[in-house]
């Protein structure tokens, strides 16, 4: 059985993904014990779980059982106890409330926590064993053996992860080196030739016109550099993942990234049309650029709503606030641009002391 559980712990070292590590997790847990059903949870931070894999449902199953299950029941009282949890009938606990219409009736049950130190990281379970007699003392001691590697797994598989994520932002920097590098000196250099160009119109009009030809190349340089340099920049996930998804992602990131509590809220959306979705993605980056960089608060909050035709993107946070007769160097501009760009209105509401909330309204 040993042997067994190596080869387990070895088949989910081998991934460096959170959502692979997890998957094998559950896989090898499920065929470890011998177990019809099994299941890992990770919590999130308003009752539900960021992350949630399953073995023993098909695709069709899963539709009909319907949304992620919330940190009730059964569930629930693993995370808030942090204990294993090993039942002859699962039904018949106290703890267990109900299930959807649509989920598999499960009897005898194994539950284990997966910890890092005195963290919950997930809970991992079992149900209906395939050996008649239910699951034994042993299979917990081996599951909670198994939870203890794993748990080793998903923290290496999250710190990979993390690693990425602070590759893609020094990315992002370089290609905002390269823009400034690149597109900024053509800029310079067609405006100082289009000024040498209108000196020369009345005295030298030959030489003015090599001049403006020059502005018409330069010209085209730039606007060929500075559209590959927005084509990389624009966010691959939204044609993945959508808006809202893509959001909380971002915020997901740099919630773990600073020392400030960044949290996300969203309504059900409709379908948005692309052009909205980049400008309304890129105004909420700049605005929690601005907060997390300028405003020493210790709370920024990121929601996303839908109501009468109109989608509301609001940043709220609490820190120092500012006149907004000094905001020039808070790329407000710009930010109002990409919203009008797309039909939008942008609000900023601030003062010292006070916390800044920039509002996007865009009719869809």
């Amino acid at each position: 059985m040993l042997q067994a559980v190596s080869t387990a712990v070895l088949a989910v070292t081998r991934h460096l993904s959170v959502r692979e590590v997890l998957q094998v997790i559950v896989r090898s847990a499920q065929r470890l014990l011998d177990a019809r059903y099994a299941a890992l949870g990770v919590p999130d931070d308003d009752g539900s779980f960021a992350e949630f894999v399953a073995e023993g449902l098909t695709d069709k199953q899963w539709d009909a059982i319907g949304p992620l299950p919330r940190q009730h029941g059964m569930l629930g009282a693993m995370l808030r106890e942090g204990t294993p949890a090993r039942l002859p009938d699962l039904r018949e606990d106290p703890r267990f409330e109900w299930w959807p219409k649509a989920h598999p009736v499960m009897k005898d049950f194994l539950g284990v926590p997966i910890r890092d130190g005195e963290q919950v990281l997930g809970i991992i379970f079992l149900a209906n064993k395939r050996t008649p007699g239910g699951f034994t003392q042993d299979d917990q001691d081996l599951l909670t053996l198994f939870a203890a590697h794993a748990a080793i797994a998903l923290t290496n598989a999250r710190l990979y992860e993390r690693g990425r994520e602070l590759a893609m932002l020094e990315e992002r920097n370089r290609m905002a080196r390269e823009l400034h590098d690149a597109v900024t000196q053509k800029l310079f250099s067609l405006r100082l030739t289009a000024q040498s160009a209108a000196a020369l119109l009345e005295t030298a009009p030959g030489r003015a016109a090599v001049e403006l030809e020059r502005v018409q190349r330069l010209a085209g340089e730039a606007l060929s550099e500075l559209r590959a340099v927005i084509v990389e920049l624009r966010p691959a996930e939204l044609d993945r993942h959508g808006l809202a998804e893509t959001l909380r992602k971002h915020v997901r990131m740099l919630d773990r990234l600073h020392a400030s509590a960044v949290g996300f809220e969203c309504d059900e959306l409709p379908p948005l049309d692309p052009a909205v979705e980049v400008a309304v993605l890129r105004v909420a980056q700049e605005a929690l650029h601005n907060a997390l960089r300028h405003s020493n608060a210790t709370r920024v909050s990121v929601s996303l709503s839908y109501d009468d035709g109109k989608l509301t993107m609001t940043v709220r946070d609490d820190g120092d606030g500012f006149d907004q007769a000094d905001s020039r160097g808070l790329g407000l501009v710009s930010m109002r641009d990409r919203a009008e760009s797309v039909g939008g209105v942008m609000t900023v509401g601030s003062a010292r002391g006070e916390g800044t909330t920039v509002r996007v309204e865009v009719g869809v």
